[in-house]
């Protein structure tokens, strides 16, 4: 049972998630959709993706070293909330692909660091109790269900720009709120260089490599599925729904997270998401009715929910006491920002090229052979060493 101080944290990391995965609730399914709105072709939506990317790579390992290094998260944290908030004002201003992209870049060396840093503000305030993360981090999958629900209908009623205002007020009220996250006080001393090699083991690299393919292969969905189901002839309303109901299959493996991260091994959980995934991409590409399309958003339980977690708990396993932040930086960068810049970059070029069904296809040919990697390669973890 928890106590009424660290209830008090869990709500207050929990508000951030709300905010933050809300925010991403607007720019995940619909700001590939706005850019395409405003005459920007697949390759530009690709880039400007996979640019976004890059500098997550860069940027969220260069400030998680620093924060472990200096013990200085949480003013960091603070801080880059305002700065890549006060950066997003100036999408209002242009539509252009190039000082788009600058924004792109400049927004994302500040924005990179937040989702890691609060994985770790997350797994400090859990302590022992890492088993609860499903529970706190579905704030954030509820949050982006609503906002993809409701933004879904003022698009169709209004104009699809209305998401860049939306996501700057989002962003405002993450960063006001930011000021309350809780103060850990910590006796572990800055990670020393030495600390941080050991991510470098053989199960480490092999996982890191494997949640790269993962993402590469989400390259597609994120970037041109709201794309892909406007050019199937459906609206704003249903892509919202679309993207709602796969949220939903999340929070609910989330909330029974707990039993499932005790009684399978988070190798068997990485292997069998990325083994998913597969079958999911591979059943977009060749499916058009709208039922059919919402049923396969169901298996994003498996192919974000429970590889999202089980990743965080993996690489928390693995990093030495000293360099949780860093370690949750590294995983952030190579899946959500290098293999998404590969993913982002692969799709674009692809989609106009050869379309969505040959897209998807090889997404899901990645996909499968994450998995197959994964579990021939982590279940050997004995022989390999730690």
């Amino acid at each position: 049972m928890t106590s009424p101080a660290n209830t008090a944290q869990r709500l207050l990391i929990g508000t951030q998630y709300f905010f933050y995965f809300g925010v991403m609730g607007a720019y995940l399914p619909f700001f590939n959709l706005y850019c395409y709105h405003i005459g920007f072709n697949a390759f530009q939506i690709g880039a400007i993706s996979a640019v976004r990317s890059v500098v997550l790579v860069l940027f969220s390992i260069v400030w998680g070293g620093i924060a472990d290094r200096t013990q200085s998260r949480r003013p960091i944290y603070v801080v880059f909330n305002f700065i890549s908030a006060g950066l997003w004002v100036f999408f209002l201003f242009t539509t252009e692909f190039w000082p788009m992209m600058v924004i792109t870049i400049l927004y994302g060396m500040f924005y990179s660091p937040i989702i890691a840093f609060l994985e770790a503000f997350t797994m400090d305030v859990l302590g022992d109790a890492k088993s609860d993360y499903g529970k706190v981090r579905a704030w954030g999958s509820i949050a982006f269900i609503v906002t993809v629900m409701v933004l879904g209908q003022l698009i169709a009623l209004y104009a699809i720009d209305i998401i860049v205002i939306f996501i700057l007020v989002g962003s405002s009220l993450q960063a006001i709120c930011s000021i309350k996250i809780p103060k850990i006080k910590s006796l572990k001393k800055p990670a020393k260089p030495t600390q941080i090699k050991s991510l470098l083991n053989c199960r480490v690299i092999i996982f890191l490599f494997c949640a790269f393919l993962m993402l590469v292969s989400h390259g597609a969905y994120y970037g041109f599925f709201s794309i892909h189901l406007e050019r199937l002839g459906y609206g704003s309303m249903f892509i919202g729904l679309a993207w709602a109901l796969a949220s939903l299959a999340e929070i609910l493996v989330m909330l029974k997270s707990e039993k499932l991260l005790r009684r399978v091994a988070l190798e068997n959980i990485l292997s069998f998401s990325c083994l998913v995934a597969g079958l999911r991409w591979f059943a977009l590409a060749h499916i058009e009715s709208s039922l059919a399309i919402l049923v396969s958003q169901l298996a994003h339980a498996v192919t974000y929910g429970t590889f999202h977690m089980a990743s965080i708990l993996y690489i928390d396993t693995m990093a030495p006491e000293d360099a949780k932040t860093t370690g949750q930086a590294v995983n952030n960068a190579v899946t959500y920002g290098l293999g998404l810049m590969a993913g982002f970059f692969l799709s674009g070029y692809l989609f106009d090229r050869l379309g969505s069904f040959y897209l998807f296809n090889i997404s899901a040919m990645i996909a499968l052979s994450a998995g197959l990697l994964l579990g021939l390669a982590l279940r050997k973890k004995r022989d390999l060493g730690s």
